[in-house]
């Protein structure tokens, strides 16, 4: 049974962009790779008082130079009616990155688009976004 919240509200912990002066070959494609991070925190005050951090970068390296470095963070902050089992936790935390989703996705696509590039979309995710949060079933067939 999943357990009940309220949302607190949402903030952002980082917003950064850098051009990066990349030379690249007319009609070369860069493959952008958006890098995904999460981490949950609990108050110490307040047992029920979550915090869910979501994170995207986009960064250069010599190996895979990028036109651009993007850094986007928000953190969305949640009251849980009770405190949760591990299970509650887990299904809580797997709501709560979807629910931050579309919101890191509009900060980053306007973020670029402020900066007078091609804007970034990332893409629409439905289900999770983390490997871990989808649930693999093992399964065999008899004859």
């Amino acid at each position: 049974m999943m357990i009940k919240y309220e949302f607190k509200g949402i903030t952002c912990e980082q917003l950064s962009f850098k051009l990066n002066r990349v030379k690249l070959e007319p009609h070369q494609r860069v493959d952008i790779k958006p890098q995904f991070s999460r981490q949950v925190r609990k108050s110490n005050e307040n047992p029920k008082l979550m915090f869910v951090n979501l994170k995207v970068a986009v960064l250069t390296s010599d190996e895979e130079p990028k036109p651009f470095n993007i850094e986007v963070s928000v953190v969305g902050i949640y009251e849980l009616a009770e405190a949760p089992d591990a299970q509650q936790e887990r299904d809580f935390v797997i709501e709560a990155t979807g629910m931050l989703y579309p919101y890191l996705r509009s900060m980053v696509t306007n973020l670029t688009a402020q900066a007078y590039i091609q804007p970034l979309n990332l893409p629409v995710i439905s289900g999770p976004i983390f490997p871990e949060d989808r649930d693999v079933y093992a399964f065999s067939v008899d004859n």
